[in-house]
């Protein structure tokens, strides 16, 4: 790996841990640290280094999947059709480049006018409103995209909301919108909000015993969150809270030829829809007037949504990751402060990666305090020169992490030397060494690094990975210190220390018995939530699916990742070509299997835990079938082309092994079509390949 492709490495591997972290406060506890504009950059930054190096994009990156999961505190909800993200644009250079897409995607002349709608992005939260038979019978949050909360209840107390809809109506039809508190609203309740947290200090000091503390937003995004997701519905009813619909999911008969002509519907049917929605041709202009007329409306706005006009072609583009390709959010541009930096700390993470942070004196960007920026690594503070003590420009590009911009020259007095990187662990004082063509420095304690392990843990535990709730940050790090918890293996064996867990403060019987319920319901998990579970550096939940999905299960998995240690072998072949694995996350998965220790862990966690079989294949006339495409196909692009497939149940592969079961071949196939034939794989012409795909 190349020095260039080895630092893109590490840093989209921050950059992924670092926006899980702000969705989780985003999406689930209503409670963000940082703006918009700075979670918008880090997501930015992110895409840039996926587009400059493919082979590194990750199927479980936060830019192909949508953030958030359904909170405890209400019914879960699954949506008839999946409610996806949108990608961002950021000037009228991204903008071009999102019509060029759809231009070569649908394979249209590059003077082809394209047909827009655009929506003020309003800054709010997302429901699901499902009707039948024209009655409103369910509502819920957006959640992870597929399943969100049931707040049905609590909508139905919003005005904008009509319980039945004026015939003709579809049977069955959901429609997506954007729950949102004006400016004027938001700033009453946020001082009610705050007075009766100074009141509730006021009787905490009197000594009182007192309930939860009183919330206070921080932004009219946060306020509308924590307002519709309030488990009782007469308190959502006081919160002057407005619904904006917009779109379209599941519905049995789609009402609409065209965008537009959904909207209308939407308004004849009672709903309220955005009044500045225009049909335009001529997004750059629509934008600069939108920005303009910005502070002056009734409500936060971040962006603007340009969705293609015909429903037609929206159906042929269909979505890719976490987004659809027909529809993209231009963001307004970044906001800029000026701060001292007092101090840089060392963070280091569960694959012992040292990042170094800023801490910043607290400025007021666009409405948020920041007070920390990723500094990235060693390099860029050198580049930057920065200092402890220096005037920085900070930006928040796009709304995720601030970025320091520049150092500004001293005024007077002199600066502090040069930032030394240390070449220790912060945590266990092991060295921290940086090798060969790498730009990150890394702990070498492994398993004596108690940052790591600890680390490892919460990943282990989390949510996303093996779900056993009553383990948080704190009781992880107090077990670990109590030498109880240094493996996921000991998480399966700490029913056996009741009487130890019974003698720790704050732990009663109540909470370890509910901490062995939900151990004992995790000795058996699905594979792929057991493989990402092992925090193997860069297997996130989209790859772990995509191994388990090609392996199977977990017998066969090991033994092919041991037979693909030998590079050029049938094994590492098959590997690196599944679609999405590509060579430095199939290295990072081979080298975990090769290490003794690793192993050693791995046999002894599977003594606890039963990994579920994985299902190989889903539906279709593909259903569990590797595809390769070559050459040049006549009435689809590539990209269409492998959306087909995947609908049809196939994986897409990159290259040609005794593995695959298709190559699809168009005009000027080169060495794979060759490569098919000599082994003996079954060829495709591209009207084959569509036939089948219509079975």
């Amino acid at each position: 790996m190349s020095e260039t492709t080895e630092a893109a490495a590490a840093e989209i591997e921050r950059l992924t841990a670092e926006i899980r972290s702000h969705d989780k406060l985003y999406y689930e506890n209503d409670a963000p640290e940082i703006s918009d504009a700075e979670y918008d950059a880090l997501m930015r930054r992110l895409k840039q280094l996926e587009a400059e190096h493919p082979s590194l994009l990750r199927p479980d990156s936060p830019t192909q999947k949508v953030s958030g999961a359904p909170s405890e505190g209400f019914a879960k909800s699954r949506h008839l059709a999946p409610m996806l993200s949108l990608d961002n644009a950021f000037g009228e250079a991204d903008f071009a480049e999102f019509e060029a897409r759809i231009r070569r995607f649908l394979a249209l002349p590059a003077d082809e006018k394209l047909p827009f709608v655009a929506e003020p992005k309003i800054d709010g939260l997302s429901v699901n409103l499902l009707y039948e038979d024209g009655r409103f019978v369910k509502g819920a949050t957006r959640g992870d995209g597929t399943v969100g909360e049931d707040v049905t209840a609590n909508l139905r107390s919003l005005k904008d909301l009509p319980d039945t809809l004026p015939a003709p109506f579809p049977a069955r039809i959901e429609i997506r919108g954007e729950v949102f508190m004006d400016r004027e609203d938001f700033h009453a309740f946020r001082k009610a909000q705050a007075k009766l947290a100074e009141e509730r200090e006021a009787r905490r000091e009197r000594g009182e015993k007192l309930g939860p503390a009183v919330p206070v937003p921080v932004n009219p995004r946060n306020a509308a969150a924590g307002s519709l997701r309030q488990l009782d519905p007469t308190v959502t009813a006081t919160r002057l809270l407005k619904l904006f619909a917009y779109a379209m999911g599941e519905a049995s008969e789609v009402p609409a030829e065209t965008h537009w002509q959904w909207l209308e519907w939407l308004r004849a049917k009672g709903f309220t829809v955005n009044p500045l929605s225009e049909r335009i041709s001529d997004a750059p202009g629509f934008q600069a007037r939108i920005s303009a007329e910005r502070p002056g409306l009734a409500y936060e706005i971040d962006g603007v949504v340009y969705k293609l006009d015909r429903l037609d072609w929206q159906r042929r583009l269909g979505f890719v990751g976490r987004a659809p390709r027909w529809a993209i959010a231009w963001k307004f541009p970044a906001e800029r402060a000026t701060t001292t930096l007092e101090r840089i700390e060392i963070q280091v993470g569960r694959t012992g990666a040292l990042t170094p942070r800023a801490v910043m004196r607290p400025v007021p960007v666009g409405g948020v305090t920041v007070t920390h920026a990723s500094l990235h690594n060693e390099d860029e503070i050198r580049r930057l020169d920065v200092r402890p003590g220096d005037r920085v420009v900070i930006q928040r590009a796009g709304d995720v992490i601030p970025q320091v911009v520049e150092a500004l020259p001293p005024t007077e007095g002199e600066r502090a030397p040069p930032y030394d990187f240390p070449g220790t662990c912060p945590a266990c004082g092991s060295h921290a060494v940086r090798p060969p063509g790498e730009v990150v420095r890394r702990c070498t304690g492994g398993l004596v690094c108690p940052a790591q392990t600890v680390e490892r843990l919460k990943h282990f535990v989390s949510r996303r990975a093996m779900d056993i709730e009553g383990l948080g940050e704190e009781r992880i790090a107090l077990l670990h210190e109590k030498g109880w918890l240094s493996s996921p293996a000991d998480i399966f064996r700490l029913p056996e220390r009741e009487a130890e867990l019974r003698t720790l403060e704050g732990w009663g019987q109540l909470s370890i018995r509910n901490l062995f319920r939900a151990v004992e319901g995790r000795r058996v998990v699905p594979f792929e939530r057991f493989l990402f579970a092992l925090g193997i550096r860069r297997i996130g939940e989209q790859n772990a699916k995509l191994l388990a999905r090609h392996y199977g299960d977990v017998a066969r998995w090991r033994a092919a990742m041991e037979a693909a240690r030998i590079v050029g072998s049938e094994a590492r072949e098959e590997l690196g070509a599944i679609a999405g694995i590509g060579p430095a996350i199939a290295q990072e998965v081979v080298e975990f299997i090769a290490e003794p220790r690793n192993n050693a862990a791995l046999d002894d966690l599977l003594r606890q835990v039963t990994p579920e079989a994985a299902q190989t294949g889903g539906d279709g006339p593909f259903a569990g079938k590797s595809v390769v495409f070559t050459g040049s196909l006549e009435t689809l692009s590539r990209a269409e082309a492998e959306a087909k497939a995947e609908a049809a149940g196939g994986r897409i592969a990159k290259s040609v092994s005794r593995k695959t079961d298709f190559v699809v071949v168009g005009a000027d196939a080169g060495s794979k079509a060759a490569k098919a034939a000599e082994m003996g794989v079954a060829v495709l012409t591209e009207a084959q390949f569509l036939e089948m795909c219509a079975k």
